[in-house]
């Protein structure tokens, strides 16, 4: 689907459903660097199963209009004025990574409009390494390679694809080759730069969900564990074999927590 959010192209996948306000709605958010098609399988099956989806391209990345919001409020306030643009006054939001970030900022922010929030390889912190951060900055492909490799598990090289005949690492290459110079820099800052994980954690009111890798090297689920603590209530799933790419490498485990999660 393409519509105008502050007078400029965004783009969200609606798994080619018209929008149905009968329906409830589903938002997913993308990680930083990435885009829609994250989401691929997950935001699919809601799709098909009586849900309205959005799995946006935010701006800046996959199919929007750049240039990119540079900080996870810009992201969450940006989520509300899509919404507002499609006229759906409530809705679930899941994010991932950045995503994630995002996700809780918007139940903290408009409360009476989210209904339920998942947050998949979080963590708060979210700091990047400094060496990462300079390579983004500088345009070095070098800061794909960074992403690529400590987004994925460590037994990802080794054939660990789901699914037959696709590399993970180069599928993720891929996507972040075609975004513009200064996108991923600008992603790894706002993640690195956000400090409102405890209060929001405090003040969210609506069901959470954490999953998290068990293998991630990006957000350890050491750190996924404590940010989940600072949230009342919250559920947690964590995925023994999954790294930060937890869509990819673990899809149908994603899908049924969430499944599980929306079903209740």
């Amino acid at each position: 689907m393409n519509l105008v959010v502050d007078g400029k192209q965004a783009f969200a996948y609606t798994a080619a459903h018209a929008l149905d306000a009968k329906k409830p709605t589903i938002v997913f958010v993308h990680g930083a660097g990435l885009d829609h098609s994250w989401w691929g399988l997950q935001s699919r099956y809601f799709g098909y199963h009586g849900w309205n989806v959005l799995a946006v391209d935010l701006p800046g990345h996959g199919r929007s209009d750049g240039p990119p919001l540079a900080s996870v409020g810009e992201i969450a306030d940006w989520v509300f004025r899509l919404l507002d643009a499609l006229e759906i006054d409530k809705s679930a939001v899941v994010g991932h990574s950045m995503g994630s970030l995002a996700a809780l900022e918007c139940a903290v922010r408009q409360p009476a409009r989210v209904e339920r929030v998942a947050l998949l390889g979080t963590a708060f912190p979210m700091k990047v390494g400094q060496v990462f951060l300079d390579a983004a900055k500088a345009n070095d492909t070098a800061a794909y390679d960074m992403e690529t490799i400590w987004g994925h598990a460590p037994q990802v090289p080794l054939g660990a694809n789901p699914n037959p005949g696709m590399w993970m690492y180069g599928d993720m290459l891929a996507r972040l080759a075609r975004l513009a110079p200064g996108v991923l820099y600008n992603d790894l800052k706002a993640c690195n730069d956000y400090t409102g994980g405890p209060q929001a954690g405090a003040q969210v009111q609506c069901p959470v969900l954490f999953i998290l890798g068990r293998r991630d090297q990006m957000t350890p689920a050491k750190a996924g564990l404590a940010f989940a603590q600072l949230v009342p209530g919250a559920k947690l799933v964590q995925l023994q074999p999954s790294g930060h790419s937890l869509m990819a490498e673990s899809p149908d485990a994603v899908l049924d927590a969430l499944i599980d999660f929306f079903a209740v």
